[in-house]
C-alpha cells in the first residue's frame, strides 16, 4: 500500500497490476510497476539521496537532457521516438520527483517496451556501445545549459591525490608502511595522470556533457539487438570525455575481475578497445578537438589509475567507502587496478598507431 501510495503522486495512466523489482543496480532500488490494459508500464526508483544529495538538480540535469534528446529526435524525423528516449513523469505539482513522509525521494519513468539490457562485452556490443555513447555526447554538444555536478570532482585526478594524501598523512589504521610500493608507483606516475586538468586549466581541453558511467548496461537495445537509448542518467554531468571513454575500456576490456588476486590473469582485451574505439570515433569524431582525440590511449590509462588510488585511499583510511568481502578486498582490487594500468601502458604506441589509423 506504501508503494501504490507513492505511485499515486505521479500522473500515471491506468490500474496497477504487479510491482516487481527490475534490474541490478547498486545505487537506487527500481521497481517494475505494470498496469492493467493497455496503459503504459513504469518503472519506479528510489533515488539514492545519500550519494545524490541534490535531488532537485539532479532531476533538472535528467530533465533537460531528455528534453534536448527529444527535440533533436524529432528535427532528424526519428521513429518510434518513445522508445529512444526516457521520459519521466510529473507529480502534481509539476516535479518529475516526490519527498516520501520518512525522507525518500522517488521518481518514476515510461517503462521502454520491447527492450533489453547486455551484461557481457564482447567486440559486437562495445562497438554498439562505443557508437551509442559518441551519438549521446554528440546529440549533446548544443546543449542550452550546463548542468551541475551530481557528484562534484567525480573523476578530478588532483582531487583524488588530495584524498589519497590526507589518508596517508592521517594513516589511521597503520596501514602506510605496507603500500610504499604501490605509493612510489603511483606518485611516479601523478603529473603524468594529471594532464587533464592541466589542459582544461590552460584553456586547451573542453569540457562536455557526459555521461560518467558509461557500462554496457546502461544502454538499451531493442529485439534485433540494435540501440535504443542510453539510461541511468543520474551521473550526467559537465567532464572531459576521456570519462566516457577510459572508463568504459577500463572494466570493459579488463580480462579478469576488478578484485582478481591472480595478477597474471589480468590482461588488456585489444579487440573491445579496437571495436569500442572505431564505434566511439564514428559517431564522436565529428565534435572531438585534435586534442582530445590525440590524448584517447591517456584516457585508457587515468582510470585504472584513478581507481587505483581511490581502492588504495579506502584501504588506509580504514575500508570507509566501498564494501569489502574480507580485510584485504581494498588491497586487492589495488593491486588488479595496477596490475591492469601496468597492461595498458604497455599499449600505448599500440593504441595511438590504432587511434591514427582511423583517420578521423
Amino acid at each position: 500500500m506504501e508503494l501504490q501510495d507513492i505511485i499515486r503522486q505521479f500522473k500515471t495512466r491506468g490500474e496497477i497490476d504487479t510491482i516487481k523489482p527490475l534490474g541490478n543496480g547498486l545505487i537506487n532500488d527500481t521497481l517494475k510497476v505494470t498496469t492493467t490494459g493497455d496503459t503504459p508500464d513504469y518503472v519506479l526508483q528510489r533515488i539514492n539521496h545519500h550519494i545524490f544529495p541534490d535531488v532537485d538538480m539532479l532531476q533538472h540535469n535528467i530533465e533537460v537532457v531528455t528534453a534536448h534528446l527529444r527535440k533533436k529526435l524529432e528535427e532528424a524525423h526519428e521513429s518510434d521516438i518513445d522508445r529512444k528516449v526516457l521520459q519521466f513523469v510529473a507529480t502534481e505539482n509539476g516535479k518529475t520527483y516526490y519527498q516520501d513522509g520518512d525522507g525518500n525521494y522517488w521518481r518514476m519513468s515510461v517503462f521502454i517496451p520491447r527492450s533489453v539490457t547486455k551484461e557481457t562485452v564482447n567486440a559486437e556490443n562495445a562497438y554498439a556501445t562505443g557508437k551509442a555513447f559518441g551519438q549521446f555526447q554528440s546529440m549533446l554538444v548544443d546543449l542550452p545549459e550546463t548542468l551541475g555536478e551530481t557528484i562534484p570532482n567525480f573523476h578530478n585526478m588532483e582531487f583524488r591525490l588530495v584524498q589519497l594524501s590526507d589518508a596517508v598523512d592521517a594513516d589511521p589504521k597503520g596501514r602506510v608502511r605496507e603500500v610504499e610500493d604501490l605509493l612510489d608507483e603511483i606518485e611516479k606516475r601523478s603529473w603524468d595522470m594529471c594532464k587533464g586538468e592541466r589542459l582544461f586549466r590552460e584553456g586547451k581541453l573542453p569540457k562536455r556533457t557526459c555521461h560518467c558511467d558509461t557500462k554496457v548496461n546502461n544502454i538499451l537495445f531493442d529485439e534485433d539487438g540494435k540501440i535504443l537509448c542510453v539510461i541511468d542518467l543520474d551521473t550526467i554531468m559537465p567532464n572531459f570525455v576521456f570519462s566516457d571513454y577510459g572508463d568504459f575500456l577500463r572494466t570493459a576490456a579488463n580480462t579478469a575481475a576488478e578484485d582478481e588476486k591472480d595478477v597474471s590473469k589480468i590482461a588488456f582485451n585489444t579487440e573491445v578497445f579496437e571495436a569500442f574505439t572505431k564505434g566511439y570515433l564514428q559517431s564522436a569524431a565529428s565534435f572531438l578537438t585534435p586534442i582530445e582525440i590525440e590524448n584517447l590511449p591517456y584516457a585508457v590509462a587515468l582510470f585504472p589509475y584513478m581507481q587505483c588510488v581511490r581502492f588504495l585511499t579506502d584501504y588506509i583510511n580504514g575500508d570507509t567507502y566501498y564494501k569489502i568481502g574480507y580485510p584485504e578486498h581494498n588491497l586487492v582490487r589495488t593491486q588488479a587496478q595496477f596490475a591492469l594500468l601496468q597492461r595498458v601502458e604497455e599499449k600505448a604506441d599500440y593504441m595511438k598507431q590504432f587511434i591514427a589509423s582511423l583517420k578521423c
